[in-house]
């Protein structure tokens, strides 16, 4: 009876298979919508690209424009020509790297204490979330670099920012979905914390930890306030506090430059646009390598087995 039935179901297949099956009233509509969202979604940074590159005349005339009638680099160039851009590139790709290997490394080793049986780990979680919803405010923070003589020194944009807490708890989690009989297995075997966590913890939360990864390499990346607030000294300035500084000499000269001074080769806007492909054309790069661990790493932690 069974064999009856499949031949039956395979000889409709062999019937349908090649002929295009109707378009309906509803796959117009949702192709519709998800067209008009894509477009929603993707115009804005095209048409940053376009304001970068086109001249003042023709951004006047038409600011949200689909193609460029013509196309001048004289932003770039302005961007690329200030002597404070390629040092502070420099001085963001190190923080990039030395930031994000440290904030990890004590993620991770927060995070695994979290996990095992310690005496008071409570009260040390507790303390850690206490940070979340209160801190010690501006001026006494710039008081305590001070004193601990951190002010105008690379450190002092990655030392103080520790790990995010938010992080760690959602790492956390997702250690203690790992079986538990992995690790006392490996107790058994005389392995100690440290080989447990390098040789059976860490392989099997590559995902989330790819994840967070990417996310404070983000923020590393995009430091400015620390360097606005405690490094005075132009050459340890970040990248995205020397373009802030660009745009605005830029428009400043634009807006008071006298008759018959020298203005720059291009209007402000066009240099906002073009910082902000400079700034974000790297994470873009790095972006489509761990873009596969993204949904497994953010729902690993998502909720506790």
């Amino acid at each position: 009876m069974a064999d009856t039935v499949d031949k039956r179901a395979e000889r409709r297949h062999r019937k349908t298979r090649g002929v295009r099956q109707p378009i309906e009233a509803m796959d117009i509509v949702i192709f519709a919508f998800l067209t008009f969202f894509t477009i929603i979604i993707v115009y804005p940074f095209y048409n940053v690209i376009l304001v970068s590159i086109v001249p003042q005349y023709d951004y006047v005339r038409s600011p949200f424009m689909l193609w460029p009638p013509r196309v001048e680099w004289n932003s770039y160039k302005f961007v690329f020509e200030s002597p404070l851009l390629l040092k502070s590139m420099s001085t963001s790709a190190l923080l990039m790297v030395v930031g994000t290997a440290y904030n990890m490394l004590l993620t991770v080793l927060f995070s695994y204490a979290m996990t095992r049986p310690i005496p008071g780990r409570r009260f040390f979680r507790f303390l850690m979330v206490f940070t979340m919803y209160f801190g010690g405010g501006l001026v006494p923070t710039y008081l305590l670099m001070k004193a601990l003589g951190l002010l105008d020194t690379f450190a002092v944009m990655f030392l103080p920012s520790v790990i995010s807490i938010s992080y760690m708890l959602i790492v956390a989690n997702s250690m203690s979905n790992i079986p538990v009989e992995l690790t006392e297995s490996a107790v058994l075997d005389g392995a100690s914390e440290m080989r447990i966590l390098f040789q059976i913890i860490l392989p099997l939360s590559l995902p989330i930890l790819a994840t967070f990864t990417l996310y404070y390499a983000v923020e590393r990346w995009n430091e400015w306030y620390s360097a606005m607030l405690y490094v005075k000294d132009q050459a340890k300035w970040p990248l995205q506090y020397a373009l802030r500084k660009i745009i605005s000499d830029a428009s400043f000269i634009s807006e008071n430059a006298p008759p018959g001074e020298v203005r720059p080769p291009s209007y402000s806007d066009g240099i906002k646009m073009a910082c902000i492909i400079v700034t974000v054309f790297p994470l873009m790069a790095i972006y489509p390598f761990l873009q596969r661990y993204f949904l497994t790493g953010l729902t690993a932690g998502a909720v506790k087995g």
